[in-house]
């Protein structure tokens, strides 16, 4: 099949240019307005198919489902104003929350865990919200095809794959960050076509031209401030663009002024004009969450003091840290926390049993220190006695009074490091609770001051530094931070600061000459993002997925596991064959870049041969008029890359070809290399739901690849398949729907389940 393909056409046409345009085919007025309606009328077929499978259902279960217990939560925070901590940007969940504040939802329910009822929560706007954007994928997948290919055919095939897949459904219909992502990413991929094919046929600088690439900037941006691998889509659509402008760049039909004056517009459309939108989406966010939340001990201090209720908001306090100040003390890293400790002890097998020292990123009572002088259990009476770089100080928790302390016994998780605990009674320790308290970059006798001292503790006598390793404790810590002590005295984690200060002989200044400006919040909200990505690590008993089981479809992920049960898993038949099509894309591309290149060399052979037989040929006389070549008149006989679409005579284009079904299926796989391989190289936990992006390249992949195979048959034929592939989808979505519209009764391992006959992989856990 792949042969039939890339065999060399015979050349319909010899003779003069003028005689190849007047027998080149005309596409007239008639047969342009039925392509246009055949285009309209499937357009509304896939609407109207989309919207009623994606509507149906659509606020059933009335509770809880899988993740919506974060953004729906999330949602509530931005119409109430309260800030939090999130792994992923801001825009997803803003649109959530105005969605919800938009529909009558005030904000106010508790999304506390899945399986809640909603009860009266007017809840559904942000489903119908997310739903809308969702279903809006389908219908610009399917002109994104029918503009790649001119095929209806292939857009209509592309457009069912994704209609047709139960996973994507269930995907759509709840309060997720996936919908919002899948609808921006799909615009971004529909704007880019339309630039290439408005570039194409002339249309370079005019209004429509300038509004798409406008809009392909805007939904990039919009991309990549929803999740951070909206980055693969920027990676997509970049190449896309540095390959258009490379082909320009080669036109010697065009000035190289036309180069620079298209990559100008580029640069301002699709990177200054989304850094901007970007810049200023996390301006809206940190405007509106201007109120403390449980989010805030992931920030500096200096950034909390810009938050209405923190306790550094407008607060004044010492400047100066003092024998006697009651302190916390946060570790001065990226998303950083607490020092702190509590009543319970380290279990068996973790060194010492003595007090747990962990750090926690939320403000609580446990993470309040005093500072003491070493040696003397009483603190310096009538006077203040200022802390200062070297001085040896002694902490004691103020909630169990047990001093901070490290002895020669390894961590519970760093083996390398030494243990910190809480150990004695009311203050009475030993020597091993002793630390050398060491300004960064600190110069003798210096003062150390609240919120901005860098501060080091170097055990007295372990000659080691209080760190934080970052490394999350199991249960029997409360899943907080390891705090150990760290031999290498120079490790970034160790170092800290104090935020609270109180102390009763030291006068107090305002909080406000911390405050950090916009930019500088900018800045440190990506950091602490980054981070969070990077070290979320499964709970314990989480089911997780990796990267090799997801276009196999090998196991789904429950949304609902109470007697309502959801279940997301693609539609197998669909995702298998998405699998086949893809290994034939590959196997023909490869086969038609062999058979291209033998090709090509023997074209450059036989242009040899001709000019040696022009020069030895004496028969032509001076000034004569050699006819064109085969090669110089006929468009079929271009090479590959010159062959692009052409507006002929009554508004329509070229038909349909392999060599631009090829094309637009490389760029398709592309989309999908670059949404699927670069989650095996990371190492943050990951799920089943991350494969959809990807999946959704795949699909329009399918599509396309479809119509490249049956072009070699004859029209009747090519519709015949197609209607028989349309009706298998339409039957396996019908027995597949029960996973995204609801199941009750047995699971499918039980022989009276309904379900029992689809369980074909014994994977599946529905």
């Amino acid at each position: 099949m792949a042969a039939s393909v890339v065999k060399t056409p015979k050349c319909p046409r010899r003779g003069s240019v003028k005689d190849v345009a007047q027998s080149a085919p005309r596409t007239g007025p008639t047969s342009s307005k039925e392509a246009n309606w055949n285009w309209w009328l499937l357009l509304a077929t896939v609407f109207l198919v989309t919207f009623a499978t994606r509507f149906y259902k659509v606020t059933e279960p009335d509770h809880i489902c899988w993740d919506e217990t974060h953004f729906g939560k999330m949602g509530s925070w931005y119409i109430n104003r309260t800030f939090f901590f999130d792994v992923h940007p801001p825009l997803g969940k803003m649109l959530i929350g105005l969605s919800g504040y938009l529909t009558g939802y005030n904000g106010t329910f508790p999304f506390e865990k899945p399986g809640d009822k909603y009860n009266e929560t007017r809840y559904q706007g942000m489903r119908y919200f997310c739903t809308t954007l969702g279903a809006l994928v389908m219908p610009m997948g399917f002109d994104t095809v029918y503009d790649l290919t001119r095929s209806h055919e292939a857009a209509l095939l592309a457009a069912a794959y994704l209609v047709f897949d139960v996973g994507l459904l269930t995907l759509n219909q709840y309060i997720l960050l996936d919908p919002i992502l899948l609808f921006f990413m799909m615009a971004s991929v529909w704007g880019m076509v339309k630039v290439s094919k408005s570039t194409a046929s002339g249309g370079s600088y005019g209004l429509r031209w300038w509004f798409w690439l406008f809009l392909t900037g805007t939904m990039l941006s919009c991309t990549i401030s929803v999740k951070f691998v909206g980055l693969f889509v920027v990676l997509l659509v970049g190449l896309h663009t540095a390959t258009e402008l490379w082909l320009i760049l080669g036109d010697l039909g065009q000035p190289i002024l036309e180069s620079a004056k298209q990559l100008a517009c580029r640069a301002i459309t699709l990177i200054v004009w989304p850094i901007l939108l970007y810049i200023l989406f996390f301006y809206i966010h940190l405007s509106v969450l201007n109120r403390s939340g449980n989010g805030d001990g992931f920030y500096s201090s200096a950034f909390q003091s810009r938050l209405i209720g923190n306790s550094l908001y407008n607060a004044s306090m010492p400047r100066d840290v003092a024998y006697g100040s009651l302190v916390t003390i946060k570790n001065h890293k990226t998303g950083g926390g607490y020092l702190h400790s509590h009543h319970h002890l380290y279990p068996k097998g973790s060194g010492a049993r003595q007090q747990q020292v962990t750090t926690y990123t939320h403000k609580d009572e446990n993470n309040r220190w005093l500072i003491r002088l070493h040696n003397k259990h009483n603190l310096p009476k009538g006077k203040a006695q200022i802390l200062r770089h070297g001085d040896i100080v002694r902490l004691t928790h103020m909630a169990t009074k047990r001093n901070l302390h490290s002895h020669n016994e390894p961590a519970p998780m760093t083996k390398k490091h030494l243990q910190v605990t809480g150990y004695g009674e009311l203050g009475v320790g030993d020597a091993n609770d002793a630390w050398r308290l060491l300004i960064v970059g600190g110069k003798v006798n210096e003062t150390v001051h609240t919120v901005t001292s860098r501060l080091k503790f170097i055990h007295l006598l372990q000659n080691c530094a209080l760190t934080s390793s970052g490394k999350q404790l199991p249960k029997w810590g409360f899943e907080q931070q390891e705090v150990s002590c760290n031999p290498n005295v120079r490790d970034k984690n160790s170092q800290w600061n104090v935020e609270d200060n109180e102390h009763k002989l030291l006068p107090s200044v305002s909080f406000s000459v911390y405050a950090p400006g916009f930019f500088a919040r900018f800045l440190e909200s990506h950091a602490v993002m980054l981070q969070g990505n990077a070290g979320l690590k499964p709970k314990e008993g989480e089911v997780t997925s990796r990267p090799w089981q997801w276009p196999i479809n090998y196991r789904g992920q429950f949304f609902s596991g109470s007697s309502y049960r959801i279940y997301l898993l693609g539609n197998p038949l669909i995702w298998w064959s998405n699998l086949v099509f893809l290994a034939l894309f590959v196997t023909v591309f490869l086969c038609n870049a062999v058979v291209q290149q033998r090709r090509a060399g023997f074209a450059r052979s036989a242009l040899q041969n001709q000019q040696a037989q022009r020069r030895d040929s004496q028969t032509v006389a001076q000034g004569e008029e050699s006819e064109p070549s085969t090669t110089d008149v006929c468009s079929c006989c271009l090479p590959a890359e010159q062959k692009v679409l052409r507006p002929v005579p009554g508004g329509s284009l070229e038909p349909p070809n392999p060599a631009r079904s090829l094309r637009a299926a490389a760029w398709l796989f592309v989309g999908w290399v670059l949404h699927y391989l670069p989650f095996w190289a990371m190492g943050r936990v990951l799920y089943f739901h991350h494969y959809f992006p990807a999946l959704i390249f795949n699909s329009l992949l399918t599509g396309v690849m479809f119509n490249y195979i049956m072009l070699v048959l004859p029209k009747w034929i090519h519709h015949v398949v197609l209607g028989l592939v349309l009706s298998i989808l339409v039957y396996s979505f019908t027995a597949f729907s029960p996973l995204a519209y609801g199941m009750s009764g047995p699971l499918a391992n039980e022989p009276n389940s309904t379900m029992h006959n689809l369980k074909w992989l014994s994977t599946w856990e529905f």
